[in-house]
């Protein structure tokens, strides 16, 4: 088990049956914690999903649309009218209950009123409510529970998960190979979760606001939690992907197919290649589309800074890649 806790030296020898058992050892104790945080992830299985919802709740017409458009907002402004004239109501009966020269039985039958049309006007909502998606058929909540369980039990098991693959791939790396790989691989976990903060609170939002609220007049507005999910976490996973443009350039720079002085020149190129990839992915809309465009800019002039160190460190010695 001590394996598990440390990789093994470049300069060991190990039979194959030693590294099956490394392997072995390595992927129970992944299993395990997998174990550990999908039943932690279970028990908060209700604050993951107001996680996932919030951005429903913020950018559908039920709360967003000012004007009442939309059938749904066009409701829950009724309930609201309804709610007030109940509350007036009820106010109008307690005035009248105490007013002077009534029967004891008129005085009974108005404040009987009164409390009734007041608790009509507290069962209503005062303000418009949030929406939340819905489910179709008996199991679906939960399947989609244990899925959306699932997946962030993957995400907070990610930092021991990638450690232990790190840990066994690393060995097979001489002490230059290892100086080139290891920054690469720790900045994998660290520009992937810069990657879904960025989709959850800046790309999400705009896309599903456009998305939901486009033609709402024309439609009732319901989502499926399953399509909505997956929505999200395709958005979220091509977020977290594309953040990974500086690892994947410095890959082909130490590959010698690309340099800094080849990025530098070809920023013009970029720029387009840069709106395509964030143009197909997902939130089609136009907002999305330059809300992402910004950081994968952004990280590609960080890309020609590393890649200018790394040609530095290495001599420049991609001059035959430049001459190209």
């Amino acid at each position: 088990m001590a394996t598990a806790l440390r990789p093994i030296g470049h300069e060991d020898r190990l039979t194959i049956v030693d590294h099956l058992d490394e392997l072995r050892t390595r992927l129970i104790v992944s299993a395990a914690v997998l174990a550990v945080a999908f039943a932690f992830c279970f028990w908060q299985n209700g604050t993951l999903l107001d996680v996932l919802n919030k951005p429903l709740k913020d950018s559908t017409p039920t709360t967003q649309d000012a004007k009442g458009n939309g059938r749904l907002a066009q409701a829950a402004a009724a309930q609201q009218v309804v709610q007030r004239g109940f509350a007036a109501s009820a106010r109008a009966f307690a005035a009248l209950a105490g007013a002077e020269n009534l029967t004891p039985v008129q005085r009974r039958a108005l404040a009987a009123a009164a409390a009734q049309t007041a608790d009509a006007a507290r069962a209503l909502p005062k303000t418009t409510p949030r929406r939340v998606p819905i489910t179709l058929g008996v199991g679906e909540p939960f399947t989609v529970t244990l899925t959306i369980v699932a997946y962030f039990a993957l995400l907070f098991s990610l930092p021991v998960l990638l450690y232990q693959a790190y840990a066994f791939v690393l060995p097979a790396f001489s002490p230059r190979e290892r100086r080139v790989a290891l920054p690469m691989m720790l900045m994998v976990p660290f520009l992937f979760l810069a990657g879904l903060g960025f989709g959850y609170w800046l790309v999400l939002p705009p896309a599903i606001s456009f998305l939901q609220n486009f033609n709402n007049t024309n439609f009732d507005v319901l989502i499926q939690a399953k399509e909505y999910y997956r929505f999200e976490f395709l958005a979220l996973l091509s977020t977290g992907l594309v953040f990974q443009l500086p690892v994947g350039l410095l890959a082909l720079n130490a590959a010698g197919i690309v340099s800094a002085r080849m990025l530098r020149a070809s920023w013009r190129y970029a720029i387009v290649a840069i709106a395509v990839i964030a143009a197909v992915l997902p939130g089609v809309d136009p907002v999305t589309t330059v809300i992402l465009m910004v950081p994968l800019l952004l990280l590609y002039l960080l890309s020609i800074l590393l890649l200018t160190i790394a040609d530095r460190r290495r001599g420049d010695r991609g001059n035959l890649t430049d001459a190209v």
